[in-house]
């Protein structure tokens, strides 16, 4: 009998777990990088073992093509801004270690290549987010993230040493959440894969497990106090609930997000705190924005001066921080985020032109040019079908906000999932799939 086109080969079947490990394991980035590099290296073993044969049984065509463009347009700047980068080793090293990526994403592509591993997939990680997001509201309520009370005990009893200095938590000055106050980027995580537990609310409960799971996420959202993932969750509340809510009740999911917001200001420190930062910068004078954006004026300032200088290839990728007190407008001046330098330029086109010059931007908005031709010519079913995916990378890489850094390991790892999960769930071989799949 001939075997069914549309089935997952054997081998590929644990590939949506592999996913949901690797990101609930990000509270360790360690352990997580280990588990994307053994994911790597374990799906390109398999690929030439299987001499290739039998491609279009794990991904369609255009699935393999989409993904590995997306890729490239994400490395080939990184290779060719290290040929003059103003640290060469570094470059070149971060460019072939960033090769592990590739196999990495067909691996991804392939867990969400078919009904079954979308479902699995997709209500993994929003169950996940859904979890992280209630151990904040328990850390605001007893000031301990249960979550990481335990991996930082279980680190203790393995290891003898705590995940994070005691130090570090009375510097944070707002909620970490499981990955501890010596990784802040609780906020930024949380928003941008914010799409997949709305996505499993929506398809388990209707309207209601839409605005429980909004509610859940924003009211976390607030306390992690990362303002730019207060932005980027509102794009997701827009785009995903105009056409569950209509706009009069997404409306009104503004105003009580408004309301929370405002009950929050007044009884939680750390949101009074982002609150009155933000409300600074409709003081008169460059001190009023400075102050609001935390120094990223003169960080920014910096980029723009590193491409002006380094048109074509950047500085490099990952060497803003050598190049930055060359280009520092106020040098000598005691910066707002306090000593040293800045470590990126915050601002995704702005590291973009900064990093890896002109050429990057360009290969980065052919990379968006041919996700987003291949979002206009797939069929509506597709469309539905891949729609958290899509959101999801499409609210990580909006250019007017402030970002992490996309080339380090941490982000830019996220933001290739991200993209592996899009182009893996739009040109999926199962092309009848139901629309909650």
């Amino acid at each position: 009998m001939a075997p069914d086109p549309a089935a997952t080969p054997a081998g590929w079947r644990w590939a949506p777990v592999w996913v949901m490990v690797f990101v609930a394991l990000w509270p360790a980035p360690g352990y997580a990088e280990g588990v994307m590099v053994l994911g790597a290296l374990a799906a390109i073993a398999k690929l030439l073992l299987a001499r290739f044969r039998h491609g279009t049984r794990l991904l369609s065509g255009p699935a393999w093509a989409l993904t590995s463009v997306l890729f490239v347009s994400y490395w080939l700047p990184e290779l060719v801004s290290a040929f003059d980068a103003v640290d060469p080793g570094r470059a070149f090293r971060e460019a072939a270690v960033d090769l592990r990526y590739l196999p990495f994403l067909w691996l991804v592509a392939a867990a969400v290549a078919d009904a079954r591993g979308r479902r699995i997939t997709f209500v993994g990680l929003g169950v996940i987010v859904g979890v992280w997001s209630a151990d904040v509201l328990l850390q605001g309520l007893t000031g301990t993230s249960p979550l990481f009370w335990g991996l930082d005990s279980l680190k203790q009893l393995i290891s003898g040493g705590a995940m994070c200095p005691p130090e570090a938590a009375l510097r944070a000055g707002r909620l970490s959440g499981v990955l501890g106050p010596c990784n802040l980027k609780l906020g930024p995580v949380l928003a941008s894969l914010s799409p997949f537990v709305l996505h499993l609310g929506r398809v388990r409960f209707g309207r209601t497990g839409w605005l429980v799971a909004a509610a859940l996420v924003g009211v976390a959202l607030v306390l992690a106090g990362s303002r730019a993932s207060w932005l980027t969750f509102s794009l997701v509340l827009l785009f995903s609930g105009w056409q569950l809510l209509g706009w009069k009740r997404l409306l009104g999911v503004f105003a009580f997000g408004a309301v929370a917001l405002a009950v929050l200001t007044f009884t939680v420190p750390q949101v009074r705190d982002r609150v009155e930062r933000t409300a600074q910068v409709l003081e008169i004078g460059d001190e009023g924005v400075e102050a609001a954006l935390s120094g990223r004026t003169r960080i920014w300032g910096a980029a723009l001066c590193m491409a002006s200088e380094h048109p074509f290839n950047g500085i490099g990728a990952r060497g803003f921080r050598e190049a930055f007190a060359h280009c520092d407008p106020n040098h000598g001046e005691i910066a707002a985020w306090g000593e040293g330098p800045a470590l990126h330029a915050h601002q995704i086109v702005l590291e973009v032109l900064a990093e890896t010059g002109i050429f990057g931007l360009m290969c980065w908005l052919a990379g968006v040019a041919l996700a987003w031709r291949a979002w206009n010519f797939a069929e509506a079913e597709a469309r539905r079908r891949a729609r958290p995916a899509m959101l999801a990378l499409a609210v990580t890489v909006f250019p007017l906000n402030t970002h992490l850094a996309f080339y380090s390991t941490f982000w830019g790892g996220l933001t290739l999932m991200l993209a592996a999960l899009y182009a893996g769930s739009l040109l999926a071989r199962d092309r009848a799939a139901p629309a909650s799949a």
